[in-house]
């Protein structure tokens, strides 16, 4: 047990994300015991099933106890309470980190609580699919993904360089950047994005022309890039909440081009039409 990063594990959150993390950890030999912790005993029993937790218990006090490494993966609105609720339990030196998708709102609330002998790190796993629960975990969920860190002046770095070689062995590069940033980029790239999924199948769902539902016809295009407004809505109701204006700031820039591409539409400007999809085109394949 002493040649393992992490000889004791605490799971608080045993879904796609905590759940994955464990598998991983669990393959490389780089992990003791996993305790699991949630809400829901059917999900806890599956995980123990599947070998995603070594042990549970719905206590989270019971859950932490003695453990060095505690990652909370709740909704975002949910992690400082979680925390307050975890610290009295919680051992000298053990380490309390996150898979938020915000970072700003969660580091404000959750370092003022912090004692001087338990640290926090705060992260977002750039990863994830549209499923949930201990079923939907998988042990390369992040290999080859990013794995965001946000330090702040409070960050213990002997904590900092454990976390960050967790995630390097789940398999995942590991990037360090401000709070705001993080909370800027991700706004961009995952946040807007679930924004148009779930609008895109509203105004899809709503439109009335004729009887039948419409949505009965959506071939894979559809589909596919309305995947993820299959996501946990509680989950996106606090990232909308607690990311409001990054959120809001990408929100506004989607729609001076959707108005721009309406404008062209309307004008039946094919020259610009083509201009406007092939500069799409070239920034899309650019990233592949």
């Amino acid at each position: 047990m002493a040649d393992v990063l992490i000889p004791r594990l605490a799971i608080i959150g045993v879904g796609l994300i905590g759940g994955s993390l464990s598998l991983a950890l669990k393959e490389a030999g780089a992990v003791g015991e996993v305790v699991g912790c949630g809400r829901g005993k059917p999900n806890l029993e599956k995980a123990l099933e599947l070998g995603v937790v070594d042990r549970y218990s719905r206590d989270p006090l019971d859950a932490v106890k003695d453990a060095d490494v505690i990652f909370l993966a709740t909704p975002v609105k949910t992690l400082a309470t979680v925390t307050e609720e975890l610290l009295p339990a919680c051992k000298p030196g053990a380490i309390i980190t996150d898979g938020g998708s915000v970072k700003g709102a969660v580091s404000a609330a959750i370092d003022p609580l912090m004692p001087d002998n338990v640290y926090f790190v705060p992260g977002h796993p750039i990863a994830g699919t549209e499923k949930s629960g201990a079923e939907a975990a998988f042990p390369t969920l992040y290999r080859g993904k990013r794995c965001i860190l946000t330090p702040t002046e409070n960050t213990n770095a002997d904590a900092l360089a454990l976390v960050e070689k967790m995630w390097q062995i789940a398999g995942s590069e590991v990037v360090k950047m401000s709070l705001e940033k993080h909370d800027r980029v991700l706004a961009a790239i995952s946040h807007l994005p679930h924004m148009v999924a779930y609008s895109l199948v509203n105004a899809v769902g709503s439109y009335d022309h004729y009887e039948e539902n419409i949505l009965e016809y959506s071939a894979g295009g559809f589909r596919d890039f309305t995947r993820i407004a299959s996501s946990d809505p509680t989950m996106w109701r606090d990232i909308a909440e607690t990311n409001r204006d990054g959120l809001l700031e990408m929100m506004e820039q989607f729609e001076k081009f959707f108005a721009e591409l309406k404008t062209d539409i309307a004008e039946g400007s094919g020259e610009k039409l083509f201009e406007f999809f092939l500069r799409s085109k070239q920034l899309r394949d650019a990233i592949l």
